[in-house]
């Protein structure tokens, strides 16, 4: 039997413009995402899971059902609709308060991102990330939120600050749907570990007796093959995604090797390397001694080998298995080896990659005091059976073997002596996906999202056995 240890926080996942829909009440501020899907026309924010609305119902299924703490975000332009702090919202103010005071009531933790992929829209036109502006008012909303809500004892600067970076300007798939300026990205990538550092200095000055921590997306990078070249270009892709991050926030300094790596794929692509101050490196370093944990984001891993042609991205935001396509330039091409599980969204199942990226910070980052597994789950193609009423419960097996399977390998890796903390299930209930709309679904409640009604999954089931136990189930219970 697998077991936790006895004080492991089990919680549950989501993000602001996922769940709250409401995105044009109580004065809310348009973010960069409000026009940019209008234009696509492929599925609306709205209503979401109508969270802004039915939150207390959410935690009181969540208490139910064994979930102990929540990763909620802050919508920045819900508090401060410009992103500055020129205008306040006091009913944006006002909801967060209701909703901390809720969690509360339902026993539930809060842990509370600042910055979850929504970037007000004024702040968005002037460079996003690459805007010394939307940097400061960024430090500055922050230290609004540390002072008016001391009910949250735990605070998470930014959530995958590499999704943002590499999908903005690499990929496309995040407005403003830029392509191919990995200087862009690694800018950034810098620019992003330079707020977060300020946000936790500025935090760790105000004495408010919390934590503080980053969220990473970290999908564990392996070579296709035992050839040189393959682990080469492994290398390179872990600089791109996972490293550079890593570095920055968790060591408080870039490794040589990691800026070689980095400034190797600009040099491929006739682009600058990106531009740092001593200030900002004395930030990077000052923070990442006083951090109180990271988040690990894994979903998958990814296997890479040598490519030297030019750079092409296949988004699969439908769900039709075996559409990705992943070549950068510079860098390497993703190929999976023959006989791994993968999901219809094309994302291998792989739990060892959790293990081997919780014990690469365990080993390799020794500031980092601890590690929570912040968002892990599996997105399936779930429907409500016909007739179904309030007493229907959802079958969802392959979820339950999905976290079988993950929880163990997290629990291999508290054994072999990485500080996990807790874990975040992705998601706490069925929610609005950035790229897929309402077709992919991780909730551990189904929500049909015309009624706003919910359903339980079986997996709750399984996910409120494992919080009262702590030994993890090896089969069904319901």
């Amino acid at each position: 039997m697998f077991k936790l240890p006895k004080d492991f926080l089990m919680g549950g996942a989501s993000a602001a413009y996922q769940v709250e829909g409401a995105t044009k009440e109580d004065g809310k501020g348009k973010v960069l995402w409000d026009d940019y899907l209008e234009k696509q026309g492929r599925f609306s924010p709205d209503p979401a899971a109508d969270f802004y609305h039915r939150y207390d119902e959410d935690l009181a299924l969540s208490e139910k059902y064994g979930v102990q703490a929540i990763r909620v975000s802050i919508a920045w332009s819900r508090i401060f609709p410009d992103g500055t702090t020129d205008h306040l919202e006091k009913r944006g103010v006002d909801y967060y308060h209701k909703l901390f005071a809720s969690c509360a009531k339902h026993n539930i933790i809060p842990f509370v991102t600042l910055h979850h992929f929504d970037t007000p829209e004024k702040l968005h036109e002037i460079g996003d990330w690459l805007s010394p502006i939307m940097l400061n008012s960024f430090v500055d909303y922050a230290k609004f939120c540390f002072k008016e809500f001391p009910e949250v004892k735990y605070w998470i600067t930014i959530n995958e600050p590499t999704s943002m970076a590499i999908q903005q300007h690499v990929s496309g798939t995040f407005p403003p749907g830029e392509k191919g300026r990995v200087d862009h990205a690694f800018q950034a990538e810098h620019n992003q570990n330079v707020a977060h550092a300020r946000i936790v200095n500025a935090y760790k000055e105000m004495n408010l007796g919390g934590e503080i921590g980053v969220v990473h997306a970290l999908q564990t990078v392996y070579p296709y093959s035992d050839s040189p070249e393959d682990k080469h270009a492994a290398a390179l892709q872990d600089a791109f995604e996972n490293r550079l991050y890593l570095d920055g926030t968790l060591a408080g300094k870039y490794d040589p090797e990691t800026l070689a790596l980095v400034k190797e794929i600009l040099d491929a692509n006739n682009q600058p390397m990106f531009k740092t101050t001593p200030e900002e490196m004395a930030a990077l370093n000052k923070a990442a001694h006083q951090l109180d944990f990271v988040g690990v984001n894994n979903y998958f891993s990814k296997w890479i080998r040598a490519y030297n042609g030019e750079s092409e991205t296949v988004h699969n935001g439908t769900g039709a298995k075996g559409t990705s396509v992943s070549r950068l330039h510079g860098i390497g091409e993703e190929k999976k080896p023959d006989g791994i599980e993968t999901t219809d969204w094309d994302w291998p199942i792989y739990p060892k990659g959790m293990h081997d990226i919780l014990m690469r910070i365990h080993d390799q980052y020794p500031l980092c005091p601890a590690i929570y597994v912040t968002e892990n789950g599996i997105g399936l193609k779930e429907s409500l059976p016909e007739g179904a009423d309030s007493n229907t419960i959802i079958d969802d097996p392959k979820r339950i073997d999905y976290l079988e399977k993950y929880f163990k390998a997290i629990a291999e890796a508290i054994n072999d002596g990485a500080n996990v903390k807790g874990y975040f299930m992705w998601s706490l209930q069925d929610q609005f996906s950035w790229t897929n709309g309402y077709s992919k679904r991780y909730g551990l409640f189904f929500v049909d999202f015309p009624t706003q009604k919910r359903y339980v999954k079986k997996s709750a089931f399984w996910f409120k056995k494992l919080s009262e136990t702590h030994e993890i189930p090896e089969e069904s219970i319901v």
